[in-house]
């Protein structure tokens, strides 16, 4: 379907690019369609010749619809038709029981014609259905229809006869007009695609669902589904209104997820969520067009609209002047379609009458509209990923914090709990602790703020090697986790380097600051179990040997599935 609707967008735009060819092509003059001089309703068992006798009281005014009667009737004057005999009679698409066409002749001779629903013919000039007319003659006066179960006042005033069968109140303008709608209609779906495996957003899935139901609604209301497939009456007058219906409760339920928490109050809220229900249970049901809903579906599907239009503009004001930037978008996109369904309400009812080329100002709303909420849905869309985007960074920014030691910019002993499955699954198989020698006798002799100074110097060396990952733990006391070659004697030169370091950035000691290690190294093809605690408490115990022997050293141990021998090693100090 989306390649037809496609190609009839193409060949609309080719044929409306080359309006004196069509000029040229089309008949000199176009016999319009004849509208009925005259209307009545009556009971079911009320026959014709009682309507056309004397004193039989005809509304010829224009006035007067009624489509809750069981039966109306529709008097077409030969006058009315000026030579060119009517050879179809064709309305809008709506749901009956049964249409008669009488061929009226002077004398009283009568030619007739029954048709059901399934002898209709839909056909693609507009959202109509035709019927063969009995022959017409030189001495027939009039046709008169009699139209049994009528569910819509709009199949009695736009009902006309034609003498050309596939000529309607619409044009070729009209029926390209429609393929262009359709095929604008296409687009935002590509767009809610988009945006929706980015976004993952429930609103975004809604407009999808919003823009779907009015591509149908545009296909069925509109007269373009006989050109695109072979379809019913009755699923013409059916699916029309649920596809409205369907779309107008999307609309509700994606007002209320696409708009700002802030934009609408709880009430409104509620509000519209309620007209969401209303439209896709309540209008539907009208929709549908039961036989013994005859008498008051057509009247219950448009006023049911009513609470739905009121509260829809009252929850686009509330939001635009609670500052809502996307209730802008709505308002600008929504309000034409607001007043075009207004109109097509009226005529529904019949309070007036007027062609069905007056629905296309519902159609020119909704091409306005999928295209200005597109916009307003890429905004949203570029708005939301600006809150995640901030609220993400956020989150990292704490994460950061509370894993890392305000003092020495270092990870802190929650981060390497968390990272060290990660650690050792890349590679790093050692873990050294780093303990300061006397450091207590650093801030007792020269104060905290001289003690801060050096444990920032003992960070600095520590992060200086490249695949070395570098803790924090407490006090004076770090942990290094390392992997590469060379472990054992990179970690000596770091040990050698702190109080190099420490002289040269410290001018107020007066005394050396060394540090001991313990280091162990569990190679990582041997030892896959092996957990930062056990591995912590085997550096932590060959620190303390470090210590005991004089400090000022390094004590090592390699873990290969058994625990080798301590190898010692004391480093000189300079």
């Amino acid at each position: 379907m989306a390649r037809r609707v496609a190609c009839g967008l193409w060949l609309a735009m080719l044929l409306l690019a080359a309006p004196p060819v069509l000029a040229e092509t089309e008949p000199a003059t176009t016999p319009s369609p004849v509208a009925p001089a005259c209307h009545a309703h009556s009971d079911a068992d009320v026959p014709l010749a009682a309507m056309l006798a004397p004193g039989r009281v005809w509304d010829c005014n224009g006035g007067g619809w009624d489509d809750s009667a069981p039966v109306s009737w529709l008097y077409f004057d030969a006058a009315s038709w000026a030579g060119s005999a009517p050879q179809a009679f064709f309305t809008r698409i709506s749901r009956f029981e049964r249409i008669d066409i009488a061929a009226v002749d002077r004398g009283g001779a009568v030619r007739r014609a029954a048709h059901d629903e399934r002898s209709a013919r839909p056909i693609a000039a507009g959202p109509v259905f035709t019927l063969p007319v009995p022959a017409i003659t030189e001495a027939t006066e009039a046709v008169v229809v009699r139209i049994a179960g009528p569910h819509s006042s709009t199949m009695v005033t736009e009902a006309r006869l034609t003498s050309d069968p596939e000529s309607t109140d619409w044009g070729m303008e009209e029926v390209l007009l429609l393929a262009i709608v359709a095929g604008i209609l296409v687009t935002p779906l590509i767009f809610d695609l988009h945006f929706f495996v980015i976004l993952r957003d429930r609103f975004v899935l809604l407009h999808a669902a919003m823009v779907v139901a009015m591509i149908a609604y545009v296909i069925l209301a509109g007269g373009l589904a006989p050109l695109l497939f072979d379809i019913s009456l009755v699923t013409m007058a059916i699916g029309a209104p649920l596809a409205w219906t369907i779309g107008v409760a999307a609309a509700s339920f994606f007002m209320v997820a696409f708009l700002e928490q802030e934009a609408l109050s709880p009430l409104f809220r509620r509000a519209m969520q309620a007209m969401g229900w209303w439209s896709l249970f309540g209008l539907s049901f009208f929709g549908l067009q039961f036989r013994w809903t005859q008498g008051f579906d057509n009247l219950g599907y448009f006023l049911g609209f009513v609470p739905v239009i009121l509260v829809y503009l009252a929850c686009l004001t509330q939001a635009v002047l609670r500052g809502s930037r996307s209730a802008r978008f709505l308002a600008i996109a929504w309000v034409p379609i607001l007043a075009a369904s207004t109109e097509r309400l009226l005529r529904g009812i019949g309070v007036y009458a007027g062609p069905s080329t007056l629905d296309e100002l519902i159609y020119l709303a909704l091409a306005l509209e999928v295209m200005i909420v597109a916009l307003g849905v890429a905004d949203r869309f570029v708005a939301i990923r600006r809150e995640r985007d901030r609220a993400v960074a956020a989150a990292l920014r704490l994460s950061d914090l509370s894993e890392r030691d305000p003092l020495t910019g270092l990870m802190n002993r929650r981060a390497i709990d968390l990272r060290f499955g990660e650690l050792r699954a890349s590679g790093y198989e050692a873990l050294a602790v780093f303990d300061l020698d006397h450091f207590k006798a650093v801030n007792d002799a020269h104060g905290h703020e001289v003690g801060d100074r050096v444990l920032v110097t003992v960070a600095q060396v520590l992060r200086s090697d490249p695949d070395a990952f570098a803790v924090r733990i407490g006090g004076e006391e770090f942990v290094l986790t390392l992997r590469g070659d060379d472990i054992e004697t990179r970690v000596e030169r770091l040990r050698q380097k702190i109080p190099v370091k420490v002289a040269r950035e410290i001018e107020a000691l007066d005394t050396m600051v060394t540090a001991s290690v313990g280091l162990v190294t569990a190679q990582h093809e041997s030892v896959q179990d092996m957990t930062f605690i056990l591995l912590y408490r085997r550096a932590d115990a060959l620190l303390y040997e470090a210590k005991a022997k004089g400090r000022n050293m390094l004590c090592s141990e390699t873990i290969d599935g058994a625990a080798r021998a301590n190898r010692p090693m004391r480093a000189s100090s300079r």
